[in-house]
């Protein structure tokens, strides 16, 4: 699959996702009825307008690897959209990550004030779950799967739990291992829980459950490296947020402790794990293959 190829069928579920989620946030909808006008539009500014719906991606196009069919699937992708923008609102809360920009634009205790970031952040988080619920085209075994994965990895065991480890982690040296989990479980969670879901969605064997978590862990872990690599070498205009907050706030990141070189290196052997562990899936999964690659490779 050439760069374009993928760059088109990324850019095609975007705008698939983010007319489903401009849908889901309209307060007319069977999910979120009318709800106060300032809140939802504390919500659209949050969740519409930008991103490149990665997650969502990786759910879709994971769930295709199974057969299953995709457009059955886009409520519960979307869902997992909201839970990632629930997190980027509260990331960047002052009591947080204290950001004052998030995909070029004010963020969303700035557009509004904190505690309507916050209520913003928890509708979000909830409305997940409604459209996961409300997802008709999906078995209810499947449901109930995606429920209880989606809880788990965005929980205090996953990416709530790896932002604790983040703050806490301030101002102290941490060890490459200490570094990792928390990545991991901050970012790396609900990239992994995007992998597994698929299976999930199509009654796919424990093992292939398993083969995609396993990918989606590597995927997350690329990720995050890439994000930091951004953060020490890329400027404000081309993340869409500000740069070198990590080092300002004396957080240590992987590329921090170990070098540039030393993390093109490691992100070139992280998709060469991802591409070993679909192998046995052929040519079905070559979009999927061509993820780890663009995640590896980004600029922005």
């Amino acid at each position: 699959m050439s760069i374009s190829e993928f760059e088109q069928r990324l850019a095609a579920t975007a705008a698939a996702v983010e007319t489903c989620l401009a849908r889901s946030l309209d307060g007319a909808g069977p999910v979120l009825p009318a709800a106060p006008e300032r809140l939802l539009r504390a919500m659209r500014h949050g969740a519409l307008d930008g991103g490149k719906r990665l997650r969502p991606f990786l759910l879709l196009e994971s769930a295709r690897l199974f057969g299953a069919d995709p457009d059955k699937a886009l409520g519960a992708a979307t869902a997992l959209e909201c839970v990632h923008c629930y997190s980027l609102v509260h990331d960047d809360l002052p009591a947080m990550d204290d950001d004052a920009v998030r995909r070029g634009k004010p963020t969303v205790h700035k557009a509004f004030d904190e505690a309507t970031a916050i209520l913003a952040g928890d509708s979000l988080l909830t409305l997940a779950f409604g459209l996961i619920a409300d997802e008709d085209g999906l078995s209810a075994s499947a449901r109930l799967g995606l429920v209880a994965l989606v809880s788990r990895d965005a929980g205090a065991a996953g990416m709530a739990g790896g932002q604790a480890l983040d703050l806490e982690a301030e101002g102290r040296a941490l060890s490459e291992d200490e570094i990792a989990t928390m990545q991991a479980m901050k970012t790396g969670a609900l990239i992994a829980c995007a992998c597994e879901a698929g299976p999930v969605i199509a009654d796919a064997a424990a093992d292939d459950r398993a083969r995609l978590r396993r990918f989606g862990e590597i995927v997350g872990l690329a990720f995050q490296l890439a994000d930091d690599l951004l953060d020490e070498t890329a400027d404000a205009a081309t993340l869409g947020k500000a740069a070198g907050k990590d080092r300002g706030r004396g957080k240590k990141t992987l590329p921090a402790l170990n070098g540039i070189a030393w993390t093109q290196d490691r992100l070139a052997e992280l998709v060469t794990q991802a591409e070993a562990e679909l192998a046995p899936y052929g040519a079905k999964a070559t979009t999927l293959i061509a993820t780890a690659r663009f995640v590896a490779d980004r600029r922005s």
